[in-house]
């Protein structure tokens, strides 16, 4: 016998609901129970708790708790995200059951739905109508740069982005748009070859406006903002995050690496890569950083330079030693330490040569650019909790073998290092794919 509409629809929201919570809060461990429920109307509630490491979640008569540690608990913008998908899949249920809701919101059902969830967390402090309009031109930009993902031009990969802004003019220059001439910034545009060679997304964007609306063809630097971010973010992309910095604007660029980035008060705040958005939390997550190393200018350093390499997809591995009269020698051979390398007298010159102009330097003094080239070469960037340099491409030691059940048995030879290390030391560990995380006391702490 089948189930009627309204039940049906509850458990196909209820697993979508449970779909969501695992994708965006993975590192959370997840509890059901069941309510007593009068009525399945679709109104969803974020409970408050006393314990800010737990978040409860009730729908449709169950009660989802998520946990995350102590020391770590959920951030603002976790459950900010959480309220955002709420609201989606409210909304959505509601509209399946009342005929104009459903006229007036279709664009709920275009896309994909983690769109929809992005574009209610981006546009949480608009209001009423405002807020729904909005939502769906966010989504509806995402779509547009997904699609453009998917396509080639002349063999050579597709980039480009839009600056959505937070009002309807242009407020750097009044450029009109003639009557009748306006258009949407929609997936209907991906069908003309020549959308994708009018902006390439690091330079250049389409300026639309908070209605949707296309209003020009812009170089991002000219909206950017002076002063420095609070949080370091990819050099290549500070325009961008200038750009929406002490304003509601939005900047979504698709990469050359068809990664797509979503820049919000002056910071980068989603990424899409490998098939699935990530919340990247840079606040929460520099912060973190930044208590373990101890040190503010070298933590900066080391996490700016980090996310340059994740940029341009090269790998490294940073190792900040806690006490490294200690903890030195149980990570890294006497050859390659640099203190430790006798000068050679042949003519020949040796790696002790080469490593010679290292000694005593610190991480911070180096020029950035030369700090991202010595943690290109294969092995670890070994330093003390001031910076000072006490190895470069070092192949680090394992003191201890694994455990038969251990990560360190399946992992590649950069994330074995980096795990060991992280008994030592607070450790950044950059992938080739993009991915950055950050391991400490023998904990993986987060991923960005």
């Amino acid at each position: 016998m089948s189930l009627p509409p309204i039940f049906a629809a509850s458990a196909l929201y209820d697993s979508l609901l449970q779909t969501a919570l695992r994708q965006f809060f993975s590192r959370a461990t997840f509890e059901t129970e069941p309510i007593p429920s009068l009525s399945s109307d679709g109104r969803l509630a974020i409970e408050p708790t006393s314990d800010p490491s737990v978040l409860s979640i009730r729908w449709f008569g169950m009660r989802y708790v998520l946990h995350v540690p102590a020391r770590r608990p959920f951030t603002e913008h976790e459950v900010r995200l959480a309220k955002a998908i709420g609201r989606v899949l409210a909304a959505r249920y509601r509209a399946i059951f009342d005929p104009m809701q459903m006229l007036e919101r279709g664009e709920l059902f275009r896309g994909a739905i983690e769109d929809r969830y992005i574009g209610a967390f981006l546009v949480d402090s608009a209001s009423g109508e405002e807020k729904e309009t909005r939502a769906d031109v966010v989504a509806n930009a995402i779509e547009v740069l997904r699609v453009a993902g998917l396509s080639s031009y002349e063999n050579r990969p597709i980039s480009s982005g839009v600056l959505l802004l937070e009002g309807d003019a242009d407020p750097v220059r009044s450029h009109a748009v003639a009557p009748g001439q306006a258009y949407r910034y929609s997936p209907a545009l991906t069908g003309i070859k020549s959308f994708y060679r009018l902006c390439d997304g690091m330079q250049t964007l389409f300026l639309v406006n908070r209605s949707g609306e296309v209003l020009d063809l812009v170089e991002v630097s000219r909206y950017a903002r002076p002063g420095t971010a609070d949080i370091p973010g990819p050099a290549t992309y500070r325009p961008h995050t200038r750009a929406t910095a002490e304003s509601k604007n939005i900047c979504i660029v698709l990469t050359p690496a068809h990664e797509i980035k979503i820049f919000t008060a002056g910071v980068q705040t989603f990424s899409f890569r490998n098939a699935r958005w990530h919340l990247l939390d840079m606040q929460a997550k520099y912060q973190l950083w930044s208590d373990a190393v101890g040190d503010g200018l070298l933590a900066e350093r080391l996490f700016q330079t980090s996310l340059d390499l994740a940029d341009a997809r090269e790998g490294a591995l940073f190792v900040v030693l806690r006490d490294h009269a200690k903890s030195l020698a149980q990570l890294v051979a006497p050859g390659d330490q640099l203190d430790s390398m006798r000068e050679s007298t042949s003519e020949v010159p040796s790696r002790a040569q080469l490593m010679h102009m290292l000694r005593g330097r610190t991480a911070t003094e180096l020029d950035p650019a030369v700090l991202g080239g010595l943690a290109r070469t294969d092995g670890a960037t070994v330093m003390d909790s001031t910076g000072r340099l006490l190895a470069v491409g070092a192949i680090l030691l394992h003191t201890e073998p694994p455990e038969p059940h251990s990560n360190l048995v399946v992992e590649g030879a950069r994330t074995t290092a980096a795990m060991a290390a992280g008994r030592y030391a607070a450790v950044l560990k950059v992938s080739e794919d993009g991915l950055i995380t950050f391991y400490d006391r023998q904990e993986r702490i987060w991923d960005i």
